[in-house]
C-alpha cells in the first residue's frame, strides 16, 4: 500500500453511488475527481461480484484500490481478482441451500436458479452485465416470497450451518458471514501500515450497509425513494451519521464534497 491517506471513502453501489434505475454515476464525478486530487481512495463495497465491480472501479479511475465484493464475503484486490477458491465456496453455499426443507427452499429464488435471460430481465441488466452478476464466488442473492415467519425459520436453519442472510436494497444475500464492516476494518488497517488509521467515510442506503455506516468515523445514509428508509442509527443523534435529501449519486456527490472540505 502507498503512504496512508488522510481518509478513505467506502461506498455501496446500487442506490448509493449508482442511480437506482439507470446505474449511472455521472452525478458523482465532481466528488470523485476531488478524491483523486486529494489522494483519497475509493473502496467500493457492494453485493456485486468481482467481475461486475472490476469494470466500474476502472471506469471511475480507482483500479489501484481494493474493493469489497458480494456483501463483504470477499475482496477484489487492486488490479486483481477475488480469491481463486471462491467458486468452491459458492458451490458449498448452494449445496447447503438445497438441503433446506423444500417448503422453505421453494420460497427463495436465487441468481443460480435463474436463466441468464431471466436474470437480465429481473435486474434490468444487459445479457453481458447479467453474466457478470451471475459469476458468483462467495454469495447467493435472491428474492424471498414466503411469510415473515417462514423467513425467520429459513434464516435460523441456515445460521446453524454457518450461513448468514442480509437484506440489501433489492435482494436477500446469503454468505458465510463476513460483512462489509469486517472488510472495511481490514482494508483501513492495510492503509494504516502501523500508523494512524485513516478517517473512514462510509455511504450506503440499505440494511446491509448499517454495520458499515455505524463503524465509520462518518456515515452517510443516501436517500433511496425506491426502498423503505433505514431506521435511526447509532450516531445520528450526535451528527456522526447524516442523511442526504437528494437520492443516489446526487446526494452522494454533495455529501462527499462537503465532508472532504471539512477534513
Amino acid at each position: 500500500m502507498p503512504d496512508a491517506p488522510k481518509a478513505i471513502v467506502f461506498s455501496d453501489l446500487d442506490g448509493t453511488l449508482l442511480d437506482h434505475e439507470t446505474y449511472s454515476w455521472d452525478a458523482a464525478k465532481p466528488a470523485l475527481a476531488l478524491m483523486k486530487e486529494r489522494g483519497i481512495p475509493l473502496v467500493l463495497a457492494s453485493s456485486k461480484t468481482a467481475a461486475e465491480i472490476a469494470g466500474l472501479r476502472a471506469e471511475m479511475s480507482f483500479a489501484d484500490c481494493p474493493a469489497i465484493v458480494e456483501n463483504g464475503a470477499g475482496i477484489l484486490e487492486p488490479g486483481g481478482e477475488a480469491a481463486a477458491h471462491g467458486a468452491s465456496v459458492h458451490a458449498k453455499l448452494i449445496a447447503l441451500l438445497d438441503e433446506m426443507p423444500l417448503r422453505l427452499r421453494e420460497n427463495f429464488s436465487g441468481f443460480s436458479d435463474w436463466s441468464l435471460k431471466k436474470l437480465a430481465t429481473r435486474t434490468g441488466l444487459s445479457l453481458e452485465a447479467a453474466a457478470k452478476a451471475a459469476n458468483r464466488c462467495f454469495s447467493e442473492p435472491g428474492l424471498w416470497s414466503g411469510t415473515d415467519e417462514e423467513r425467520f425459520e429459513f434464516e435460523l436453519l441456515l445460521a446453524r450451518k454457518g450461513v448468514t442472510a442480509r437484506q440489501g436494497g433489492r435482494y436477500l444475500t446469503l454468505s458465510f458471514g463476513a460483512t462489509k464492516a469486517d472488510r472495511m476494518r481490514e482494508i483501513a488497517a492495510r492503509y494504516a501500515e502501523g500508523g494512524e488509521t485513516p478517517y473512514m467515510i462510509a455511504l450506503g442506503d440499505a440494511p446491509n450497509d448499517i454495520e458499515m455506516l455505524e463503524t465509520a468515523d462518518r456515515g452517510v445514509i443516501v436517500a433511496n425513494p425506491h426502498a423503505a428508509p433505514l431506521p435511526e442509527l447509532d450516531g445520528e443523534s450526535i451528527g456522526r451519521i447524516t442523511r442526504t435529501e437528494k437520492p443516489g449519486p446526487h446526494g452522494w456527490n454533495e455529501s462527499v464534497l462537503r465532508i472532504i472540505e471539512e477534513l
